[in-house]
């Protein structure tokens, strides 16, 4: 298989898959979305390997390279962004300190 068919066939590869995955999430009720993003999270992770992975090879060419170091800058800033949004949510969980009877503006 020459080049430029290996390359069109990765590119409508990951078309493919973009196209599948706006198509689940779009499906997914509002309330499951903070779990989904947990579980989303473990695999960036996965994501981010095989990023460094590409990323490192002996003889990559330009284009590998820099994908491959796109793919873990952007798999690194999704799996911080998620723990930080679910952080936030399990802390609506937690409950609240109480107030002393009579209110806050009495004296």
């Amino acid at each position: 298989m020459s080049h430029f068919a290996h390359v069109v066939v990765e590119l409508t590869i990951l078309a493919l898959a973009i196209f599948l995955g706006i198509e689940v999430i779009s499906k997914v009720p509002t309330l499951l979305h903070t779990p989904l993003m947990s579980g989303t999270n473990a695999i960036h992770g996965i994501v981010i390997v095989g990023a460094i992975l590409v990323a490192g090879i002996v003889h990559p060419d330009t284009l590998t390279g820099w994908v491959g170091f796109i793919a873990v800058i952007l798999g690194a800033a999704n799996v911080v962004g998620g723990f930080v949004v679910t952080d936030r949510m399990l802390e609506m969980f937690k409950g609240r300190a109480k107030r002393p009877p009579g209110g806050e503006g009495k004296q």
